[in-house]
């Protein structure tokens, strides 16, 4: 089977379903949104924490709820579930795998709202044996929305980033208290004070320079999860546990861009998108998570409203004028977006969103072909953390490419 819808938008989740409500607003009608799960929504569905909403349906809801409210703005007859992407051709063409069998897709635009993954324990290297009860957040999330009861009462959590300590809310009302949080690097990497109310309301302890080396299983049955090893200023030790949680260090969703490597960024790993989000490929936008490290669902799905817009426009013959590169150097691990399009010799105020590699002391700087154009006030720039810079980009006709660093404090 074979057809071409006007936009074929890849992924259900808070920025899809935000971008088809956008689209029909717009009047744009012939719209497909395609996601792998029986149910759109995205992660928020198996989040039941009530931190969702706030600031766009200006309540707080559980991550469910939330997904409901985004699903009940679309037309469900413009959803396909349960249907898997498998391929994007350089011909525009789409293959995807359904229950009846193979689809072969046609569209004009591409939004991609595919999202993040966790980095997995073989991903960030870590040795020992291989017992039960190694897992990521997404897995844990999957199996306590399943009802399924947890099989381990003393977890360690690996990682800091916000999406550990819900972890450890989803952990604490399923009656488990991890043992630890452990964090390679000298503080957490969400928001202070995160570590003071892990360990005296959840009574977990915050580990900071302490780096998961090791999994241990114990002699006597090799998939029972005694310990783990960590690494430390002094040494190593181990601790106890019955299960290791590892959160955080996301990397984009863009497998699918396989067949397109042109279109990724080499410190990411997701797509280069210009202010407009579009790809280099004229047919291919991307929005929300698969451009960064995460971000939350509302954010999300502000950047898939956007993009939608974009695309309308895009479909009306509104032209994308001249590409202009934004690379990053040094501590500066990623900046979206990454490119601009010019469509005269002046742009307007851009905003970018930066991210650090590292924690680091200085400015940010930006420069137009190795001369600088900008920079910021001194501030201490933290790993991980969403930077927004504003600023008004001078004469442009001649300009090849920009360059976002953040130099270091004298």
């Amino acid at each position: 089977m074979k057809f071409g819808p006007d936009v074929l938008i890849v992924g259900a989740g808070p920025a899809g379903l935000a971008a088809a409500a956008r689209l029909a607003r717009l009047g744009v009608d012939d719209v497909l949104v395609v996601d792998r799960e029986p149910q759109g929504g995205g992660m928020p569905r198996f989040c039941a924490h009530p931190t969702f909403g706030l600031t766009d349906f200006w309540r707080p809801m559980s991550g469910p709820s939330y997904a409901a409210a985004w699903r009940k703005r679309v037309d469900p007859g413009k959803v396909m579930t349960s249907t898997t992407i498998t391929r994007i051709g350089r011909n525009g063409e789409v293959s995807a795998a359904t229950a009846e069998g193979e689809l072969t897709l046609t569209p004009k635009r591409i939004l991609l709202a595919t999202g993040i993954r966790e980095r997995s324990r073989s991903a960030r290297l870590v040795s020992g044996d291989r017992p039960r009860n190694v897992l990521t957040t997404g897995a844990l999330q999957r199996l306590v929305s399943a009802g399924t009861q947890l099989p381990f009462r003393r977890p360690v959590i690996v990682g800091t980033e916000l999406v550990a300590f819900s972890a450890l809310l989803m952990l604490r009302e399923h009656g488990v208290v991890p043992v630890a949080m452990l964090e390679r690097q000298s503080r957490i990497v969400t928001w202070r004070p995160g570590d003071v109310v892990a360990g005296t309301i959840f009574h977990t302890p915050v580990l900071c320079n302490h780096r998961l080396v090791s999994i241990n299983a114990t002699p006597q049955d090799a998939s029972r999860l005694e310990s783990v090893t960590v690494q430390t200023a002094t040494g190593q030790r181990d601790i106890l546990c019955d299960a290791v949680i590892f959160t955080g260090e996301f990397t984009p969703e863009a497998s699918l861009l396989g067949e397109l490597p042109e279109l990724l960024l080499p410190g990411s790993g997701g797509p280069s998108v210009d202010q407009d989000w579009r790809t280099e490929s004229p047919m291919i936008f991307a929005a929300g998570n698969i451009l960064r490290s995460v971000e939350t669902a509302a954010w999300s799905a502000r950047e898939g409203a956007a993009a939608a817009s974009a695309i309308a426009a895009d479909l009306g013959g509104r032209p994308s004028g001249r590409r202009i590169p934004i690379e990053v150097s040094g501590a500066v691990a990623s900046v979206v977006p990454s490119a601009i399009s010019v469509p005269a010799s002046r742009l307007g105020a851009l905003q970018m969103q930066a991210r650090m590699k590292t924690t680091a002391h200085g400015h940010f700087s930006l420069s137009a072909d190795g001369t600088e154009v900008w920079r910021s006030r001194r501030l201490t720039a933290l790993r991980e953390r969403r930077y927004g810079l504003t600023r008004t980009l001078p004469e442009l006709a001649k300009v090849t490419g920009l360059t976002l660093s953040f130099i270091g404090a004298d």
